[in-house]
């Protein structure tokens, strides 16, 4: 990569898509210019969902191209912080979840960010912030679990997981520090009392979520204040680890939990975190930001023709965002096709159709690229029933519902009774609209889900 080339790219990754960056004395960008190498980027996720949508990928996206100046990304894995709830964006208080789910859905979020970055483990490593909050003894694991450990002799041994040597054994399986050669001492409430004695009530209550929450009247909790210092210790024993916790990235609405990582490390006397913030991308619905929770998503491992079809939903006003954020794209490329639209020589459908292909390519590539779009065609425009559709096997006594969450067509089956009531799943081997949730299905059967899902029934 030529001087010329680095530079560009450092300047596109400053501007594009960047709502803040809090960079004092221009430290950050000093390292990055001179020593990409040496600089280490947090990226943390509390999994709470299985999927990971463009949304996420916007940052996804950004982390990249540090990637590509030799710059780790080092990615937090909030295993311990999930089961608290982030109250960010919440004016109710998040449910807890179940550990289980957690970890499943941790596992989801490890497999489907290698479609965006890279996994050397010279730009690249992740651990999850269990490993500091979590003791042995705090461990809880079902009576019939067992884990397999070595006796005294050498010998294999199955013991139940819920005992405290089984704990022990569990904890060290789960364990991520060793992978780089450090054992850092649990965060203990002494620790997090030494580091509350130099944040104030004031500052944690100042934030506007949390303002309104108290004007509305709804209750709001200690956890629930303490979030952002938890997070702010994750960069501190982060720097521990790797030897330095040179920026978080994330949304705008995560710009007060990592500003408040800055003040967790000056306390701690080490350099503070840089902080980028990136905009947030409206879902489907072109009103609220693209979240799973409200179904109005588009999956970055949806297949090829339902994430092109999602793309062509989009309101026309959002065309210029999604080719800024989700796309590569030139900005130039972006102004010219904009203006096209604006005075009449694009139409915004074709728009959408380029947007949609580019979209799936840089997921699924050219190819399921292109066989997505004619089946758009065909389907929305020639009315026809794609060929490939997605085959769905039905177990014994399974019925519909469950099978199409069980292949992730469909996210829950609470999507599934709404799709029901609204009319909107077709048996297309009858020509019938579907009216009983608990149907069973029959072999062979065609279905329409909703707008753009076909499937068939084998």
């Amino acid at each position: 990569m030529t001087k010329e080339e680095k530079n560009k790219i450092i300047e596109e990754i400053f501007s594009r898509g960047v709502v803040d960056f809090v960079d004092p004395e221009g430290v950050f960008r000093k390292k990055l210019e001179s020593n990409p190498e040496k600089i280490v980027i947090k990226l943390g996720a509390d999994p709470t969902r299985p999927d990971i949508h463009l949304g996420h990928a916007v940052i996804l996206r950004k982390l990249r191209q540090f990637q590509d100046l030799g710059c780790k990304v080092v990615f937090i894995v909030g295993d311990f912080t999930a089961q608290i709830g982030d109250p960010t964006g919440k004016s109710k208080v998040r449910p807890d979840l179940a550990y289980e789910e957690v970890r499943k859905n941790m596992q989801s979020y490890l497999d489907q960010i290698k479609l965006i970055l890279r996994q050397e483990p010279e730009v690249f490593a992740w651990v999850n912030n269990m490993d500091w909050f979590i003791s042995v003894t705090d461990l809880v694991f079902d009576e019939k679990k067992f884990v397999t450990i070595k006796d005294q002799k050498g010998n294999e041994v199955s013991v139940p997981s819920n005992t405290f040597v089984g704990k022990a054994a569990e904890y060290d399986i789960l364990q991520r520090q060793k992978f780089f050669n450090k054992n850092i001492s649990n965060i203990t409430v002494r620790t997090l009392f030494s580091t509350l004695k130099s944040i104030t009530h004031s500052r944690l209550i100042a934030r506007d979520m949390f303002q309104k929450r108290i004007k509305d009247g709804e209750e709001l909790y200690m956890h629930e204040m303490l979030y952002p210092v938890i997070q702010g210790i994750d960069s501190y024993i982060l720097n521990n680890i790797f030897g330095s916790c040179d920026m978080e990235v994330g949304g705008t609405d995560q710009h007060f939990n990592m500003l408040m990582g800055r003040d967790v490390m000056k306390i701690n006397k080490i350099e503070p975190q840089s902080v980028m913030t990136f905009e947030l991308l409206e879902g489907l619905d072109g009103k609220e930001k693209m979240s799973k929770s409200l179904d109005n998503y588009i999956g970055i491992s949806d297949e090829p023709s339902d994430m092109y079809g999602k793309v062509m939903s989009l309101p026309d006003f959002l065309i210029e965002k999604y080719f800024k954020l989700c796309t590569f794209s030139t900005i130039e490329e972006i102004e010219e096709l904009v203006s096209g639209i604006q005075k009449g020589s694009v139409h915004p459908k074709d728009a959408k159709m380029q947007l949609a292909r580019q979209i799936v390519e840089i997921y699924h590539g050219r190819a399921k690229a292109e066989k997505a779009e004619e089946d758009f065609v065909n389907v929305f425009q020639n009315k026809a029933i794609p060929e490939d559709l997605l085959e769905i096997q039905i177990k014994e006594k399974e019925t519909l519902a469950d099978a199409l969450v069980s292949f992730k067509v469909l996210s829950s089956k609470a999507e599934w009774r709404r799709l029901v009531e609204e009319g909107a799943i077709t048996n297309l081997t009858t020509g019938e609209k579907i009216v009983d949730p608990k149907i069973s299905p029959n072999v062979g059967e065609k279905l329409k889900i909703g707008k753009r899902r076909f499937v068939k029934i084998v």
